[in-house]
């Protein structure tokens, strides 16, 4: 269903910037500064997107002051002003929150259990609430004194973009005037040994799409949005982004892996051109999932150029999770930053460079992928980012201007 729902400037913060302008310079000047190496708990060591601490300051009002919610209240300060103005204009009960995030905790639960492992009993202030995975989104209700419906969205990969979904369901059936939309999640040492023993982890910097691709590089971070019906709360001197059309699908085919031949992924494409009554044309940047391991890739290449066919030869597209790392249940979100981003800075006549060594992988359909020296031929008006999760969780978002 086609709607006049629009999108506030993101707060963003990852590897690649600590807001949206930084995040963007970083994507067009392919900056990989951000990938840092983390030892994990087993002594392993890992290539990370990681934020530095100096932007993560205690949040002495949270009920668990955790690095989670340190990377969500730092995103949150940057849309402050646009929920203030949602809560004056709708009243607090009509602001909701929608968030995607995977991780519940995990920092607490594994001292918790080292405890218990160790000494036979939990620490005396773990409390297993710290595990429910409704926090974020309870946190940012809290931080705004919102009193709305407020949910967390766990479809792994896809969870921030689902969440944008489920805000714009809530919109439409008048819910909710405003929502606060995004997602949320963290490089934990549960998430980078939990993903090393599915043999999935890069040994290098991810390098999606190429021949030589080992599989991905992880990373933490959160983006958020304020989306609503009524653009007036985003100010005088905006830029109208409007949510264009939106498509899920589930191929539910494995627990870790994506249906081989794309048809999944195709799907979600195919439901949100539908959706935008757009063709697949005007759609003038993609950004790709673009993991770097061996299915994603190939799978997702197989996708777009089944649904754009000859375009997919034409239309722009990058994957820039080597410039941030994945960011999981953030990465929805992020991404559609990035494609906010490219919107807002379309007279620069730059696009997200995809990072990696350049060696294609001949066994996938031929893609446009953006590189350094790319020479941006129209105006990006229309822009589109895919999400692909675990279990099958397709979403594919499209917001222009």
């Amino acid at each position: 269903m086609n709607c006049n729902l629009y999108f506030s400037v993101p707060g963003v913060i990852c590897a690649a910037g600590n807001d949206a302008t930084s995040l963007w310079n970083s994507c067009i000047s392919a900056n990989q500064d951000g990938i840092k190496i983390v030892s994990a708990i087993s002594g392993k060591d890992f290539f990370v997107g990681k934020i530095d601490d100096k932007f993560l300051p205690p949040v002495p009002f949270a009920k668990y002051d955790m690095r989670i919610i340190r990377i969500l209240n730092n995103a949150l300060n940057q849309i402050e002003s646009f929920v203030e103005n949602a809560k004056s204009k709708f009243g607090c009960d009509r602001v909701g929150v929608c968030l995607g995030s995977c991780d519940n905790g995990s920092e607490f639960s594994l001292k918790g259990h080292r405890s218990f492992f160790e000494n036979g009993q939990f620490p005396l202030d773990y409390e297993l609430d710290v595990q429910g995975a409704d926090y974020p989104a309870t946190f940012a209700k809290s931080k705004f004194g919102l009193t709305g419906p407020a949910f967390v969205f766990s479809t792994a990969c896809s969870s921030s973009a689902s969440a944008i979904i489920k805000a714009k369901e809530l919109i439409l059936a008048d819910i909710v005037d405003a929502a606060i939309v995004g997602g949320v999640d963290v490089a934990s040492d549960t998430v980078l040994l939990g993903f090393d023993s599915l043999e999935a982890v890069s040994d290098e910097i991810a390098n999606p799409f190429s021949k030589n691709r080992k599989g991905i590089t992880l990373g933490e971070g959160a983006g958020v949005f304020v989306l609503s019906k009524d653009e007036s709360i985003f100010g005088d001197n905006r830029v109208s982004v409007k949510l264009l059309g939106t498509g899920e699908s589930s191929d539910a085919s494995h627990m870790t892996a994506p249906l081989e031949d794309g048809s999944g992924a195709a799907q979600a494409i195919k439901e949100a051109l539908t959706d935008s009554k757009l063709s697949v044309n005007d759609i003038d940047y993609l950004n790709l999932h673009g993991t770097g391991t061996i299915l994603n890739d190939s799978m997702e290449s197989k996708a777009v150029s089944n649904v754009f066919g000859e375009y997919a030869n034409l239309m722009p597209c990058s994957s820039t999770k080597p410039l941030m790392g994945h960011t999981l249940g953030a990465s929805g979100a992020i991404e559609l930053a990035v494609c906010y981003m490219t919107l807002l800075n379309s007279s620069q006549k730059k696009l997200p460079v995809h990072k990696f060594d350049g060696v294609l992988d001949e066994n996938l359909p031929k893609l446009n992928f953006v590189t350094s020296d790319f020479v941006l031929k129209k105006e990006i008006k229309v822009t589109m980012s895919n999400s692909f999760g675990f279990g099958g969780c397709n979403v594919s978002l499209i917001i222009g201007k």
